[in-house]
């Protein structure tokens, strides 16, 4: 399901529920502009944003990604390259899931493919629960965290307490792609409320 797909099915059922942007916002610290975009399809969204989103207004997540249930998965645990399923696509980047059972696993994994930046605006960094792990696969990725940036090389590798400001992307002429380890995986329905910023590579 692309981005315009989920962001019609939190507007339409946000507007069932009478919920306007503003009170959306509030409840989940994301500025009414970004959330109007993300319901037009016009930027992609965190996928801790999108949990927080589907707890306020009663959604399951499963339901944006078509994932299936348990029951339906054989006992293969392989996912070939070209079954991957993809998460999210923008301007900026795609995201490929690299584990089946996503409502289930401990952890999240994910593959991103960058490409090329056209653009010189600053990077927006952000928060979110948990930590992160990246392994540079291809090309050079630009990281910043703790208001400091780095420079990522093929087989370079970071741990990010993801409670602190944090982002990355792509600043070369060539693709970057790089392997994302979340955890805990919040696709993992839980109590807590998740407080998440914008998420904008």
């Amino acid at each position: 399901m692309n981005n315009l797909d989920i962001g019609s099915r939190v507007q339409n059922r946000r507007k069932e529920q009478k919920i306007t942007l503003k009170e959306l916002s509030e409840r989940t610290g994301l500025s009414t502009g970004f959330l109007s975009q993300f319901e037009r399809g016009m930027t992609s969204i965190a996928i801790d944003s999108l949990q927080n989103i589907a707890k306020i207004l009663g959604m399951d997540m499963d339901s944006f990604f078509n994932i299936p249930k348990k029951s339906s998965y054989d006992a293969e645990p392989i996912i070939r390259s070209y079954d991957r399923k993809v998460g999210s696509v923008n301007k900026k980047y795609v995201q490929f899931y690299l584990a089946k059972d996503l409502e289930n696993a401990k952890f999240l994994p994910r593959l991103y493919e960058l490409w090329p930046s056209s653009e010189n605006d600053h990077l927006k960094t952000y928060v979110h629960e948990g930590v992160e792990f990246i392994y540079v696969l291809e090309g050079i990725l630009t990281l910043n965290y703790k208001n400091k940036v780095y420079e990522m090389y093929p087989e370079d590798t970071a741990y990010l307490d993801s409670k602190t400001p944090h982002n990355w992307e792509n600043n070369t002429n060539k693709k970057v792609r790089i392997l994302v380890i979340h955890y805990p995986n919040p696709f993992i329905q839980n109590d807590a409320n998740t407080r998440t910023d914008e998420h904008e590579k």
